[in-house]
C-alpha cells in the first residue's frame, strides 16, 4: 500500500494511527495483520467499489477505525462513512483516527447493526472476533470483545449474518474476515441461504493463522 491522496489511484492510503495510546490499547484492538489484510483486499477491489458508486459505507466493530478511514481516503468525501462499535472508547478512537487522516467517519455506539436503517448500506465491512474460545469468553470485556469468537470462532459473526440482507442495499457488497477455523466454505453456504454469492478476495498466512477476506453480493449481482 502506498500513500496517496488521489482518489482515482489504484492504491489505498495506510492511515496514520500514532494518536492511539497504550491506555487505548488496553481497551481496543491494536491494528494487526488482519486489519491490513482487509485494507489490502479493499484495495484489490477498488475498481469494483468505484463502479458501484456507493453512497454509504459502514464498518461493523470498527475498533481503531483504521479500515473505514482507509476506505474513506480511497473513495473520497462525497460519500457517508459510518462505523459501529459496542465499545464507546472504540467509537472515540475511530472518530479521532478519521480526523487525523482528514476524513469524516460517524461512529455509533451500538451492537453490530442495531439501529441502522434497513437497506441503506452500500459497502459493509466486518473484521469480527474470530478466535475459537469458550462461549463464556465472548463479550466478557473490552479486549475479549475484539477477538473471542466462541464455538468455531463464529458466535458473533453468526449473529450478524441474518442482518446483512436487512441493512445492505440491493447493489451492496459485504466484506468479512475469517480464519480457517471459522469454516469459510460453511460461511459461504450460510450466506448463500440468505441470497448471497461469495468468494475469497485475498488470503494470507500469518503465524498460525490462515486469514481470508470473503466478499458477498446478492445473487445476480456477482462479478
Amino acid at each position: 500500500m502506498k500513500l496517496s491522496k488521489d482518489t482515482t489511484s489504484t492504491t489505498i492510503t495506510t492511515p496514520l494511527f500514532h494518536h492511539i495510546t497504550p491506555d487505548d490499547l488496553d481497551h481496543i484492538y491494536d491494528p494487526s495483520e488482519d486489519t491490513f489484510l482487509l485494507i489490502d483486499a479493499l484495495e484489490s477491489d477498488l475498481d469494483l467499489l468505484r463502479s458501484k458508486n456507493p453512497t454509504v459505507c459502514m464498518e461493523v466493530g470498527s475498533g481503531s477505525g483504521v479500515v473505514i478511514t482507509a476506505l474513506a481516503t480511497a473513495l473520497g468525501s462525497q460519500r457517508l462513512y459510518l462505523a459501529t462499535d459496542i465499545n464507546p472508547r472504540a467509537c472515540r478512537v475511530t472518530r479521532d483516527t478519521a480526523t487525523l487522516n482528514r476524513v469524516t467517519v460517524h461512529a455509533i455506539n451500538t451492537d453490530l447493526t442495531r439501529g441502522i436503517q434497513p437497506g441503506g448500506i452500500d459497502v459493509l465491512i466486518f473484521n469480527p472476533p474470530y478466535v475459537v474460545t469458550p462461549s463464556d469468553e465472548v463479550g466478557s470485556g473490552d479486549l475479549e470483545h475484539t477477538w473471542a469468537g466462541g464455538v468455531s470462532g463464529r458466535e458473533v459473526m453468526d449473529r450478524l449474518f441474518p442482518r446483512v440482507p436487512e441493512v445492505l442495499s440491493e447493489d451492496g457488497v459485504f466484506y468479512l474476515v475469517v480464519v480457517k477455523e471459522n469454516k469459510p466454505q460453511e460461511v459461504v453456504e450460510v450466506m448463500s441461504g440468505l441470497g448471497f454469492e461469495g468468494e475469497c478476495v485475498l488470503s494470507r498466512v500469518t503465524g498460525p493463522e490462515k486469514l481470508s477476506v470473503l466478499r458477498f453480493m446478492r445473487k445476480g449481482e456477482f462479478v
